[in-house]
């Protein structure tokens, strides 16, 4: 079983070690602390999604984007 707990530093607690207890009772446990990765770092942390992200960025700036709503695009790829 895997759990991934992302919070800020400031905000751990009794509480969530409790939680980390309940979850995985007497079995051996890995933890393992690292900073979370940003929306933009993860983007840009490949040279193909960074291509990608900054052509994309290029398209707009040149009105070749296609303009739809919130609801068009839940439409289209979250059915």
């Amino acid at each position: 079983m895997t759990t991934t707990y992302k919070l800020k530093a400031n905000e751990l607690s009794e509480n969530i070690i409790q939680s980390i207890k309940d979850a995985f009772q007497s079995r051996e446990i890995e933890i393992i602390v690292s900073d979370a990765m940003t929306e933009t770092d993860y983007l840009l942390s490949t040279e193909n999604n960074k291509n990608q992200l900054y052509q994309s960025m290029d398209e707009l700036a040149k009105g070749e984007g296609v303009p739809f709503t919130l609801a068009e695009l839940q439409e289209k790829y979250f059915k």
